[in-house]
């Protein structure tokens, strides 16, 4: 009974107390000055493009701008037969490869004859009426000049491009490691040429540019020997850069470089080659600062600032981005 009585004399004396200090702690809390508001972040505006006092270079353009040779004159007349038998070998398709022939680069200009088999190969002979020349049907191709099977040729490339490895390829279909190497410089070559062939006056939304860091066979020409580059396979670090339209998943170009402004340059100009004169997407990238560089040099032009002051000398003129260029 007497260890109750003590508890509750404690509780109500706890109350008590905090009854009477209660009441002074928050009327001191009140009179106290409030807080300062902690200072907001004040969004800072974006600067203005300058602009640039000279045009940037861009080789490839500069390239481009130098003197051509003189374009061909009328074109010939188109071959007529009229007596004959009909010759039932199918040549379209096939122009002649002479330069100095009148016909040369000319399709389908019935200039073309077929010749046979020279030797029972497989291929098969072209013979040009006008130039007398005659040349293989495989001329411009990655089968010419090869005594290899098309199948072994086309399946060994399809392997490499799969990923395996010039060794590997060269294991399993019993053939030299450098004959492997020339096959994938030939057929890489033909297929880029292929490719800025169809590739041209293209319409688009938007094009995506970016940098990825991989492991390539790097194979300059005199650098290294072929032994050597077959040994430094996937050891030589490299940048892939790419662009592509993101809405049909098409890709525009691809190139392999340093991550410089000339190789954001390079890109750049190969973009603008395969699409209309007219034609301005928007542009996304990364982070990478070049590519407004190599943007503004293919989509600029020279403007005229106007006067701050009424006196003084003009501003000087700057190379500003088109106002068609979308850029993000």
């Amino acid at each position: 009974m007497m260890r109750s009585d003590l508890l509750v004399y404690l509780v109500a004396g706890v109350f008590l107390l905090l009854l009477v200090l209660l009441p002074q702690w928050l009327w001191r809390r009140r009179q106290s000055p409030p807080a300062p508001p902690k200072p907001t972040r004040t969004k800072r505006e974006p600067k203005p493009f300058a602009g640039f006092t000279r045009t940037p270079e861009c080789d490839l353009c500069g390239r481009a701008s130098a003197p051509h040779s003189p374009m061909p004159g009328a074109p010939p007349p188109r071959m007529t037969f009229t007596r004959g038998r009909r010759r039932h070998v199918e040549t379209t398709g096939h122009f002649c490869p002479h330069a100095a022939c009148a016909y040369h680069g000319r399709v389908d200009w019935s200039n073309i004859r077929a010749n046979g088999h020279p030797n029972g190969r497989r291929w098969r002979q072209l013979y040009c009426l006008s130039c007398k020349g005659y040349f293989l049907e495989t001329l411009g191709t990655p089968f010419h000049a090869k005594q290899v099977e098309p199948n072994k040729l086309v399946w060994a490339i399809a392997a490499l491009a799969e990923g395996l490895g010039i060794r590997a390829v060269a294991r399993v279909f019993e053939t030299d490691p450098n004959t492997v190497l020339h096959w994938l410089v030939e057929v890489a070559e033909h297929l880029e040429t292929f490719s800025h062939h169809f590739l041209h006056d293209l319409e688009v939304e938007q094009v995506q540019m970016d940098e990825l860091f991989a492991l390539l066979s790097a194979i300059k020409d005199g650098d290294i020997t072929e032994a050597e580059a077959i040994k430094r396979l996937s050891c030589s670090p490299h940048w892939v850069w790419g662009a592509m339209d993101p809405v049909c998943k098409l890709l525009l170009t691809v190139d392999v470089g340093q991550r410089s402004l000339a190789m954001a340059q390079r890109l750049v100009h190969q973009v603008t080659q395969v699409l209309t004169p007219d034609c301005a997407p928007l542009f996304l990238t990364d982070g990478f600062r070049e590519y407004l560089t190599a943007l503004v040099t293919h989509y600029g032009q020279w403007t005229q600032s106007e006067r701050r002051q009424g006196k003084g000398p003009r501003p000087q003129p700057r190379w500003m981005p088109l106002p068609r260029l979308l850029y993000a």
